[in-house]
């Protein structure tokens, strides 16, 4: 497999009852064909994991507009800081009660960001 086509994939941490989707369903809920899915995995706006030699991207990770608003720039402060898409994709689906919606990626999803991005650089350090 040549680098240029190597999509980067986290391991399946997540929960069974965490829905996901995939590529190609992904691409019809955002108008975008499963290439330009691929092209977003490479360029870590979205995660995905492999199950059953499939990728299959959260759900959770999808508006009905498109991509939560904020994921592509926590993803970034996050690989900034060091982390593997696994441990990104755990920290996203970790409960914390101390976040509006009980996870980072709940709390993205009800506009809260800010505080999310703030917490992902304050783990840099």
């Amino acid at each position: 497999m040549s680098a240029v086509s190597a999509i980067p994939v986290a391991d399946d941490v997540l929960d069974a009852a965490v829905a996901v989707l995939p590529l190609d369903e992904v691409g019809t809920a955002l108008g975008l064909s499963a290439n330009k899915v691929r092209q977003m995995l490479r360029d870590g706006q979205l995660i995905a994991v492999r199950r059953d030699g499939e990728l299959l991207v959260p759900a959770d990770f999808l508006v009905k507009d498109g991509v939560v608003k904020g994921l592509g720039g926590t993803i970034t402060v996050l690989a900034d800081a060091g982390f593997s898409r696994t441990e990104m994709l755990r920290w996203l689906f970790t409960a914390d009660e101390t976040l509006p919606g009980s996870t980072p990626i709940m709390a993205l999803r009800t506009s809260h960001g800010t505080e999310v991005k703030r917490r992902a650089q304050a783990m840099a350090f």
